[in-house]
């Protein structure tokens, strides 16, 4: 199963070049990147989902960038210490998910940082969907996550939550 639909990559990428604001989230968790990095040490970093790359401009390090909505961004990306996931996972297609997540973990050799929302987006697709296509309370969320990797961290930040996860340690 692909990681995104040709049709909704299509949507996307125009959302991408019609709205000059869509995309640009990332740089809303620079600080959340910068405490984890300092905090394990490592600064191999991934953006996965960076859209039009602020957290990557915002921050005083290199960091590797994947979308596949983003051209020049959109070659698979290779495996990290940490993986940033910010303002992503709501806007996958719910019949993909699955294989997100899975693509997240065979991502991330340390560390996965997580940004997911549960409310509506203020931004539409040209279809007239809302650009959240997967609106759901952390309940929903979790159990997916756990089967994957080790919470360390979970912060309610109002209609959003922040979760650090660490790969599972083998037995």
């Amino acid at each position: 199963m692909p990681l995104i639909s040709d049709d909704y990559k299509d949507l996307n990428r125009l959302l991408h070049e019609s709205n000059p604001n869509y995309g640009t989230s990332g740089s809303k968790s620079a600080k959340f990147v910068v405490e984890l990095a300092n905090t394990t040490g490592l600064r191999d970093i991934l953006d996965y989902g960076c859209g039009k790359g602020t957290l990557g401009q915002v921050l005083n390090i290199d960091i590797k960038e994947f979308d596949p909505c983003i051209e020049g961004k959109d070659a698979p990306p290779q495996p990290a210490d940490i993986v940033v996931c910010t303002d992503v996972l709501e806007h996958i297609e719910p019949n993909c998910l699955e294989d997100v997540l899975n693509d997240l973990q065979r991502l991330t050799k340390h560390t996965l940082l997580l940004v997911i929302s549960t409310r509506p987006a203020m931004k539409k697709l040209a279809d007239g969907r809302n650009a959240h296509l997967i609106i759901e309370p952390i309940d929903y969320w979790l159990p997916k996550l756990m089967l994957r990797w080790e919470l360390d961290e979970f912060k309610s930040l109002g209609n959003c939550f922040k979760i650090v996860l660490n790969v599972k340690k083998s037995d």
